[in-house]
């Protein structure tokens, strides 16, 4: 082909593309400050903060403009138009980057930064469609942003003689660039695609190197202050501990003086009957470091602490607390193998697991929403779960609960009955004009903490009828504050409530000064030993150190705060606070002010990244002499791992699934079971890969321990019909009739879908028939049992 024929495109062109290009920024940038407007988030859209935004938005079109003016001049003078297209695509690619984190930033308040790094697909996959998707419709959002962005090229050419003046052009850009470097901007007028890029810059090159003389530098004596003790009466056998995290329930929301108050009238009254601390910090601005923070007073990590790859040695609540003769229990109503919960919890031996697959027939998922997604089952069915759970008496407990439903999409059961009681809180309360607004366009998310107040106020009147309720502690707090709702400053997102109730309480107490999840274990373990013969390591690792008891507002520690995955940009010192390069004074209010004093607390903040990186990754917690529980990570051979390797590039449990049930099929048997345990030495819960291990062992000839096998993933999984399935066929094989016909009523009473192992259920009452099997009903039980006639 004949390419000298071809007119190729030149300058003038390209001019018009990056004008584009800024033209169709600028329409986002209208469209996020138009949307956080009618959120009632910015109080007007045309301010200066939008105005800089505009600023911003040109300098990053003038960076873009430079980088790709030397591929479209290679491409056009190589090949004519070559250049014109690869520009268009990678521009047009740019603009549906920057529209997707524009409506990301709209939906959590907070921009996207190098937290991404610290998630894997499916937990972005699984987030946004739980929390209802962008704002931009995928195939419409395409459509419309190319659309504006071709439109805008077009409209450009009836101005192509002023454009011609604009040489030399790239001058001009790298004026623009220059320019916005000294332009101060904040998250909201910042170009978030740059702010992202910036941020995984930033964090993939830190330098954390560690030089100290000591080999573990965490480790100090466990507190011997008891800062609890005279609030207590405690008895003679231990307490049990009761921990409810509450999704997203902010310190704005509870309590006298809140900002949205009225929306949490049971937690409100508990506040006054109850040890209440007003100024607690969570030490993580999402959900997956409270765990690690609350229950073991960890470091977090590169990207928290349960997204380590290999854990080094700690010491938790619940190593603890299960090595003092305490049966410990974890009840969460999504996926716990999300922000690798399960694995957390594994480590610490915990005694018993439920989550979204442990739920049943019984109880009635949380709504999907528009994109068809749900979390799993809502608060109220959460604890109406666990409350049908057998407790003994006279044995010590600690139960942890993790709520849900304070979460995008905010579909809380009853919504509209929820959503009047919003109005009526409205009508009778008096709020400022902004908080006013803030509500009525947020009507879903108030009614949502509604919901989970009124389950709150179940469970503890549903603990009153458990055996031992006179001799619990009940821990509630909040994970972080919620997120979609405007917070006043960077510190509120980590300003939860904490509170400590019990019917051991001899006095009811509000504490102002500041503290953190970080003290939370190391004061319950004061008190505890305090009172009781316990069984201690001679020394801790604790990040925290025992809760702050003053009435007036004071805050006298060193708190470290992880914004989000890979974004450690807060660090409290005293009353100052460093947040993203600035320090503010921190005043009685939790308001911020400005202050001075930034190079010593920055030289906090490189320190402590150092000190955590440097334990985290090494295992210097804690020696193995002071660890409960050593992480046993299942080991195998080199030529092991590299045909794991092999099989599939980079880690996936449902993909290597496959590839095991292949084997299985073709009866290698010995090769499926070794890739079945490589999955679960990385995801403990995955039931597929436990069935499978359950059928490959009963078709070996292992029967017995075939059925342990797939009556642990019933046990784990009840709703999960696969696993009857499975059982159903070894029963079958080992004429275990009587077992068959049991399994029957467990699998209709458990699985919503029944339906599809009938066969398998109609096989085994015609085989019970054949073996004359009887069936009848016990006096004291509704439940089918089978017996046979000789029995």
């Amino acid at each position: 082909m004949n390419t000298s024929s071809i007119e190729r495109y030149t300058l003038k062109q390209y001019t018009r593309l990056i004008i584009s290009f800024f033209g169709t920024l600028l329409l986002l940038s209208i469209y996020q400050y138009t949307t956080l407007y009618f959120k009632g988030v910015v109080d007007t859209i045309l301010s200066g903060s939008f105005f800089i935004a505009v600023a911003h938005q040109l300098g990053y079109a003038s960076i873009i403009g430079l980088i790709l003016v030397f591929p479209f001049n290679f491409w056009e003078n190589l090949r004519p138009k070559y250049g014109f297209n690869l520009v268009f695509v990678i521009i047009a690619f740019l603009l549906i980057i920057e529209a997707a984190l524009i409506s990301y930033y709209c939906t959590a308040l907070v921009p996207l930064g190098s937290d991404l790094l610290g998630y894997s697909f499916s937990d972005i996959k699984m987030t946004i469609s739980n929390s209802g998707g962008i704002s931009f419709l995928p195939i419409l959002g395409l459509i419309l942003i190319i659309g504006v962005y071709f439109g805008l090229y077009k409209v450009t050419s009836k101005y192509y003689h002023y454009i011609g003046r604009m040489y030399p052009f790239t001058i001009i850009l790298f004026s623009f660039f220059i320019s916005t470097l000294y332009l101060d901007g904040k998250p909201i007028n910042q170009n978030k695609s740059q702010y992202l890029a910036i941020n995984i810059y930033n964090s993939s090159t830190e330098d954390t190197s560690y030089s100290a003389d000591l080999e573990y530098p965490l480790i100090k004596p466990q507190p011997v202050e008891n800062p609890l003790g005279d609030f207590f009466d405690l008895k003679e056998e231990k307490p049990n501990i009761v921990f409810i995290i509450v999704e997203g329930l902010g310190r704005d929301f509870v309590g006298e003086g809140a900002e949205f108050g009225g929306f949490t009238p049971f937690l409100d009254s508990l506040t006054q009957k109850s040890l209440y601390w007003e100024n607690c910090l969570s030490t993580t601005g999402r959900t997956f470091g409270v765990l690690p923070g609350l229950l073991g007073s960890l470091p977090f990590g590169k990207s928290g602490f349960m997204e380590l790859e290999e854990y080094p040695n700690k010491l938790t609540l619940f190593s603890i607390l299960k090595n003092n003769g305490y049966h410990t229990s974890f009840y969460q109503g999504t996926n716990s193998a999300f922000d690798g919960v399960d694995k957390f919890l594994l480590s610490e031996n915990v005694d018993f697991i439920l989550d979204m697959q442990s739920f049943g027939n019984d109880y009635k998922m949380q709504e999907k929403n528009a994109e068809g997604s749900t979390w799993g089952y809502p608060d109220k069915e959460l604890f109406k779960k666990s409350m049908s759970i057998d407790r003994k008496a006279n044995t010590n407990r600690l139960e942890v609960y993790m709520t849900i439903s304070n979460h995008e999409p905010f579909i809380p059961p009853r919504q509209d009955f929820y959503e009047k009681q919003v109005e009526e809180i409205l009508a009778r309360n008096t709020f400022d004009s902004r908080a006013e607004k803030i509500i009525k366009k947020n009507d879903n998310i108030f009614a949502t903490l509604l919901y989970t107040d009124n389950a709150l106020s179940y469970v503890l009147e549903e603990y009153k009828k458990q055996p031992d309720y006179d001799n619990t502690i009940f821990i509630i707090t909040g994970d972080h504050r919620l997120i979609p709702i405007p917070q006043r400053n960077t510190l509120s997102r980590f300003h939860v409530p904490l509170i400590i109730h019990s019917p051991l309480l001899n006095t009811s107490r509000k504490m102002s000064a500041i503290t953190s999840h970080f003290d939370v274990t190391p004061t319950l373990l004061s008190l505890l030993e305090n009172n009781y013969e316990l069984k201690m390591p001679k020394k801790v690792a604790w990040m925290g150190e025992t809760l702050d008891t003053n009435i007036e507002f004071r805050s006298e520690k060193d708190i470290p705060l992880m914004r989000n995955k890979n974004e450690l940009k807060e660090y409290i010192s005293g009353e100052k606070i460093f947040s993203d390069g600035t320090v503010y004074q921190v005043d009685e209010n939790m308001n911020l002010g400005s202050s001075f004093g930034g190079a010593k607390l920055e030289s906090k903040v490189k320190a402590f990244k150092s000190l955590n990186a440097y334990v985290t990754n090494n295992n210097k917690i804690i020696p193995d002499s002071l660890a409960i529980f050593t992480v046993k990570k299942e080991k195998f051979s080199e030529s092991e791992m590299i045909w794991f390797n092999s099989l599939y590039n980079g880690y996936n449990s449902d993909k290597y699934y496959i590839i095991a049930r292949d084997l299985a099929f073709k009866k290698e048997y010995d090769k499926s079971l070794l890739l079945c345990r490589y999955i679960l030495s990385e995801k403990a819960r995955h039931v597929d890969t436990k069935i499978l291990m359950g059928r490959i062992n009963a078709w070996r000839g292992n029967s017995e321990t075939a059925i342990e096998i797939l009556k642990e993933c019933i046990k784990v999984n009840p709703d999960y019909v696969d696993s009857y399935s499975a059982l159903f066929d070894v029963y079958f094989w080992n004429k275990r009739n009587r077992e068959a016909l049991e399994l029957i009523d467990l699998v209709e009473s458990n699985s919503s879908s029944v339906n599809i192992v009938a066969d398998k259920i109609a096989r085994a009452r015609r085989e019970a028939r054949k073996a004359g099997v009887k069936v009848y009903k016990k006096p004291d039980s509704q439940k089918v049992v089978a017996t046979l006639d000789n029995d």
